[in-house]
């Protein structure tokens, strides 16, 4: 079984149903797949075999997706990367991966011809992007579909995602046709998705949320809205005309359709399901998605690009924020944190206590390495669990509550002060739309708090808010920012991840306006 053959098994089930739809082009399953299979006879024909990492620098487009299919077919190894990045990265990660093509869009088109490569790949261009030794147009310019079909393996690898690499090179971790298999199932299942819901493409492809987005749909005939560049009216306005009914996205995503001026004179009533992952979610923001989307199942999924369900929450209504427990995939503990590595599996903290969160890697979900990196593995791998860098905290229930990086805890004055307690009681102020919250170096306590923030208006300011921390009843007073910065955003990753060490490193940079609390 792989992933290739059961996207056939889909194709047969309902060849008429709509597979996806960009613009205004919208294809059946039968029309979709004799497009890709003339797309994995080309990429065969240009030397494309079993096992080649296939570089893929696009925005989320439908050719993009044709191109993922192709190459599951052809037993290759789908290796998408952010089409954001410079030069040197990408030619980095083709290097890394000893790619053995590279497909470009116009957006990518600079890094990818530019880049200094140790082994020249097979350059592929899409939407009139120049310089490739073969267009997208140009392989799909024919009407043989019958491909040399190889064996494929239930282990073998077929997608190879990079971690964003904050704090070092990126690391590539591959994945197995078993490990997105089970995860697409998981996927499905936790979110309680039936046979044709429709969901919009807009998650990257180059991050696990959208392989979950994709493959999850394909397993089940259902309909994916590609959505190419990150547009909330657009978002808004596939989501009324497509009736889409589900939807897995990160909670900036989520809060930019809620929060969008013309949000109520769109009609979301086919939008029954909501999944979030990415990033925590604040009380406020979930509140708030109750409220304007009411809907029939609420998901918080915790996970990562190695192993991608940690935990699952479907009762937000009485937990906003809670992680809840392990997917039925998996098992966590919570233990003593140790950024040296010195932590073993059993060094479990009392219950109630913050401590990393690690999971077992025997779930079939699970990555077994990453790429070239024993480094890495040494790190992340130990005893047969992985370590997730993340803080958490078990409460009377067992149900989890993410509370941070184990690098983003702020420690001042000896105590420990987690970003996103302090964020969430912010985040329900009236006046407040967006909010982040790092340490930055302080002379007597060590690390001070400090918060960004983007105001509804002009006039909110640090005393009212500071006023408004000491009003707070889950707040201590000892954990209350001591300086504010108004900024017009928050600066995130390409998925929503607030960049907490950009932050530290240019604070300055960003500010509107500085006050301090005295």
């Amino acid at each position: 079984m792989d992933l290739g053959k059961l996207f056939e098994f889909a194709v047969n089930r309902f060849p008429d149903k709509t597979a996806i739809v960009q613009d205004g082009k919208r294809l059946s399953y039968r029309e979709f797949n004799q497009g890709i299979n003339r797309l994995a006879y080309s990429l065969q024909k240009h030397g494309i075999e079993k096992g080649d990492r296939v570089v893929i620098i696009l925005k989320n487009r439908l050719e993009m997706v044709a191109i993922y299919w192709a190459i599951q077919k052809l037993g290759a190894i789908f290796t998408p990367i952010n089409f954001r990045l410079s030069t040197e990265e990408v030619a980095y990660c083709v290097n890394n991966a000893d790619a053995k093509a590279v497909i470009y869009e116009p957006s990518s088109e600079n890094a990818a011809l530019e880049g200094k490569y140790t082994h020249r790949p097979l350059l592929v261009s899409v939407l009139g992007a120049t310089g490739a030794d073969v267009t997208y147009e140009e392989l799909l310019n024919h009407e043989q579909e019958n491909f040399d079909q190889p064996t494929i393996h239930f282990d073998d690898t077929c997608l190879m995602l990079y971690t964003s690499g904050t704090t070092g090179k990126p690391k590539g971790v591959p994945r197995s046709h078993k490990n997105e298999y089970s995860a697409a199932i998981a996927h499905i299942i936790q979110n309680q998705y039936v046979l044709h819901e429709g969901t919009l493409g807009v998650m990257p492809l180059y991050h696990t949320m959208g392989m979950r987005s994709l493959l999850s749909m394909a397993f089940i005939n259902g309909k994916l809205v590609m959505i190419p560049d990150n547009d909330t009216v657009k978002m808004l306005t596939a989501l009324e005309k497509e009736e889409i009914s589900c939807v897995y996205l990160v909670p900036t995503i989520i809060h930019d359709l809620l929060n969008h001026k013309d949000f109520n004179t769109y009609n979301l009533q086919n939008l029954r399901k909501i999944g979030y992952a990415g990033a925590s979610m604040t009380t406020e923001l979930t509140k708030d998605c109750y409220l304007k989307l009411k809907p029939d199942v609420f998901v918080n999924h915790y996970g990562s690009t190695e192993v991608y369900t940690f935990s699952i929450c479907d009762y937000l209504d009485k937990k906003p924020g809670c992680a809840g427990k392990a997917g039925f995939h998996q098992q966590l503990r919570v233990i003593t944190p140790d950024p040296d590595g010195y932590s073993t599996p059993d060094d479990l903290v009392p219950q109630g206590s913050p401590g990393e969160i690690i999971v077992n890697i025997d779930s079939i979900e699970a990555f077994k390495g990453y790429w070239n990196r024993p480094d890495a593995n040494q790190k992340a791998i130990r005893s047969g669990w992985y370590f997730t860098g993340d803080m958490g905290v078990l409460d009377e229930d067992g149900d989890l509550y993410v509370v941070g990086r184990v690098d983003d805890m702020i420690i001042s004055g000896g105590e420990n002060i987690h970003p996103l307690e302090v964020e969430d009681v912010l985040a329900s102020h009236p006046g407040v739309l967006e909010v982040a919250v790092i340490g930055v170096p302080d002379e007597r306590f060590g690390e001070k708090v400090v918060a960004f923030v983007v105001g509804r208006n002009a006039k909110l300011s640090a005393e009212e808010l500071d006023h408004f921390c000491k009003q707070s009843e889950s707040l201590a007073n000892f954990k209350r920012p001591r300086e504010y910065y108004f900024v017009q955003e928050i600066p995130k990753s390409p998925v929503g991840k607030i960049l907490r060490r950009k932050m530290k490193e240019n604070y300055k940079e960003l500010t509107i306006k500085e006050e301090r609390i005295s």
